[in-house]
């Protein structure tokens, strides 16, 4: 797919199969998010592939959060957040490493893996497949970061979910740049 029209063109995460996505492609769907831009060489991206059950262990462990902040949450709520993680096949979720060097700003590692986001998006969408960046409540609660081994006060980026997509969408209507841009001479 050319670019530009992968840049345009977006999945939906209800419209992926389930179909497995092979790991070679995985593999260079993260090697796409590990190129991308950060200040200091530091590659402050972590990558949480999450296939078969994991995908079930992630939605209990949202479950059981939900449950403790709702505890009189009705059994189909708990039933409907433990079936997020099932909308696609893969799931790699992003997290941020915090700055270890006094050198290395905590704002850059964060532009640096949205840009390997938007790479891991890119070069899923490239290979043929289906991909959606999620954030939510999800990215900022304790148990998922604990889930991952992510201290509290890390950031997740978004949970990028992949798969062979049911339907090809038309490209996204979306307002022009010119509102947002300022051309300076």
């Amino acid at each position: 797919m050319e670019l530009f029209e992968t840049i345009k063109t977006r999945y939906s995460a209800k419209n992926l199969k389930t179909d497995a996505v092979p790991r070679d492609m995985l593999e260079k769907i993260l090697d796409a998010g590990n190129h991308a831009p950060n200040h200091y060489r530091v590659r402050p991206w972590r990558f949480f592939v999450l296939s078969g059950g994991a995908r079930n262990k992630l939605g209990d462990v949202m479950a059981a959060s939900q449950l403790d902040r709702m505890p009189d949450a009705p059994k189909e709520a708990l039933d409907n957040i433990r079936a997020l993680p099932l909308r696609a096949p893969v799931i790699i979720t992003v997290g941020v490493d915090k700055p270890v060097e006094k050198k290395v700003i905590g704002e850059e590692n964060i532009a640096a893996v949205s840009a390997a986001c938007q790479n891991i998006l890119l070069a899923a969408h490239a290979l043929g497949l289906g991909a959606i960046w999620r954030t939510g409540e999800w990215a900022r609660d304790a148990k998922v970061k604990e889930f991952f081994g992510l201290a509290e006060d890390q950031t997740i980026s978004g949970f990028i979910y992949i798969g062979y997509p049911e339907i090809v969408t038309e490209s996204a209507a979306r307002p022009s740049f010119e509102d947002r841009t300022t051309w300076m001479e």
